[in-house]
């Protein structure tokens, strides 16, 4: 009976193996979509001045925090 099992397992790894590289090659789409929306967002932020407007909850005071960057220009 153990022998048996051992060649069903065996049978199975190619199998598994497919499963295992599809699951691989889709997380590394998934990653290449994620930076290329980063990558996105950043060009927009980088080419533009942001301002944030905060009111703490403690003390209500406003608190503003600005973001300005200069894009570097192309050739």
């Amino acid at each position: 009976m153990v022998q048996e099992n051992e060649f069903s397992k065996v049978g199975q790894e190619p199998k598994l193996n497919e499963q295992i590289q599809r699951r691989l090659d889709m997380f590394e789409q998934r990653l290449d979509n994620i930076d290329s929306m980063l990558t996105a967002v950043v060009q927009r932020v980088m080419s533009q001045p942001i301002a944030l407007n905060l009111t703490c909850s403690k003390c209500g005071h406003n608190i503003e925090i600005a973001l300005v960057a200069v894009q570097k220009p192309t050739k």
